[in-house]
């Protein structure tokens, strides 16, 4: 990763964070505390915390670096307030170039096509410069808007997985989906 990581959309800025951002991090998880957690694992103290967002942002750059995963903020075109995240997490090269894809909204940004809009960027970039072959996301089965999101994104359903992660406390089914890249 030699230069920052930049995409715009007609109304956002998606980039990577920098650790003099934490603030805007912790801003964002704070206020959507309530809104995230029951679609989130359990959140220790230490995520809201301000040293939390920093060592957060830290081990994202360092993520990003090596490959490993590309945790994206999505910002107000000022860059002032953070509007929602998604990250490319679980890199794996060699022979199958993919990754899981994961997000989340702020409750007040909500319903207004921001997430899809960003997303979009988001994967154009996935297929374009990290050269990704096959995203992969899922999504627990109540959660009508993130399937109805992945679905006009192109993503199809390729399972569904019992108790496949602890969401919020709890074993979750999810839906597996993914998209392939059309070209090469």
């Amino acid at each position: 990763m030699s230069e920052p990581i930049r995409m715009r959309t007609s109304r956002t800025v998606i980039r990577l964070l920098d650790v003099e951002e934490a603030e805007l991090l912790q801003r964002y998880r704070t206020e959507n505390r309530d809104h995230l957690a029951p679609w989130e694992p359990l959140r220790t103290t230490l995520h809201y915390s301000l040293e939390g967002c920093h060592q957060a942002i830290e081990a994202g750059l360092e993520a990003a670096r090596a490959d490993r995963g590309y945790p994206f903020a999505v910002l107000s075109p000022d860059g002032g307030e953070m509007i929602a995240s998604f990250t490319f997490a679980n890199v794996v090269r060699g022979v199958f170039q993919a990754c899981h894809l994961g997000y989340g909204i702020a409750r007040r940004h909500e319903g207004k096509g921001l997430m899809y809009e960003a997303i979009d960027a988001g994967i154009r970039y996935a297929f374009g410069p990290l050269d990704f072959h096959r995203v992969m996301a899922n999504y627990m089965p109540r959660n009508d808007r993130s399937g109805r999101l992945l679905e006009r994104l192109g993503f199809e359903k390729e399972g569904y997985a019992k108790r496949y992660l602890k969401i919020d406390g709890l074993w979750e089914d999810h839906v597996l989906t993914a998209k392939i890249r059309t070209q090469g």
